[in-house]
């Protein structure tokens, strides 16, 4: 085998500048807060005109050489995206990383002793352009929404049943009505459905002293207040009706209440909110987003699974 064999990529070739050259859907074993993870990276960087293709093992062998060790750290994502561009030379200017995989967390029932795992798909991308790094953080949760609507009318349905039942009796007591609502107090139930909430922010760099994904998940969880449950028995069941039934929202709702929720966080230059009803009355789903900005000059960006 030849000593110096030939680096095609590097040779000279006047052509068009490229935005994004790289690779997607690398494995990665990540530690993220003290726990393995299976990631998937996607990492590119751009391309100058005079400049034939990118030194793409460089990138590769690199990457896992500064994220497979220590545990991930804003800090530590930045320095090597910073060592990852540096080992394109003068052909690239700019660099973008983004990490994908699902934290698992344990979660205890509502009443009963139990517990189970969760899945939630997290994704972090740093983007290094123009000599400015900025990070983006995202999470996504499910959660159970009760139609108000439905609630309302499933309430009207039984009043008139209720009123039609005893409508010739003057006076009744109240054990007549609790063996009436028991007997019949699903005669019309609203409509509930899981759902999905997406949350984005980005923060320059210098900000991040450390991730806020873990920290968001369980504020919004408590915001919307019925996250889907795990292991249930039928305390547990029982309680998470209860929860819906003071919980009721529109799909607007729960965007505003997500909102409100990123608004108390002061950090972030922009973030995104999304989320969708998986409707069980329609065969279309119920969407509402919000898009937030602290910028001078707002930069639309949305960032979706």
């Amino acid at each position: 085998m030849s000593a110096s064999l030939p680096d095609v990529a590097s040779q000279t070739h006047s052509s068009l500048y490229l935005d994004q050259v790289g690779m997607a859907g690398i494995p990665l074993q990540l530690i993220f807060d003290d726990q393995p993870v299976q990631a998937r990276a996607t990492l590119t960087v751009d391309l100058d005109r005079q400049q034939r293709g990118i030194h793409m093992s460089r990138l590769y062998l690199g990457l896992a050489e500064a994220l497979g060790q220590a545990s991930l750290t804003p800090a530590g994502l930045v320095a090597a995206a910073e060592q990852l561009l540096a080992t394109q030379g003068s052909g690239s200017q700019q660099l973008s990383l983004t990490l994908e995989w699902e934290q698992l967390r344990l979660v205890p029932a509502l009443l009963s002793p139990h517990q189970g795992w969760q899945a939630y798909p997290m994704r972090i991308t740093v983007a290094h352009q123009a000599g400015q790094t900025e990070l983006v953080e995202q999470i996504r949760l499910l959660y159970s929404s009760t139609c108000p609507c439905s609630a309302a009318l499933s309430r009207d349905a039984l009043a008139e049943a209720l009123e039609a039942d005893f409508a010739h009796q003057p006076l009744v007591a109240r054990e007549d009505i609790r063996h009436w609502i028991q007997a019949h107090g699903s005669l019309a139930t609203p409509h509930s459905q899981r759902s999905q909430a997406t949350l984005s922010w980005r923060r320059a760099a210098e900000q991040a002293k450390a991730w806020q994904l873990i920290d968001h998940l369980q504020r919004a969880e408590q915001t919307l207040a019925t996250p889907v449950q795990t292991a249930v028995k039928r305390t547990d069941e029982q309680a998470f009706a209860l929860r819906n039934g003071a919980n009721q929202m529109f799909c607007e709702d729960a965007a505003r209440r997500l909102t409100q929720m990123m608004e108390e966080d002061s950090q972030w230059l922009e973030a995104h909110i999304q989320v969708a009803h998986f409707e069980s009355l329609h065969a279309h789903d119920a969407i509402a987003s919000r898009w937030l900005s602290r910028r001078a000059t707002p930069r639309p960006w949305l960032m979706t699974f």
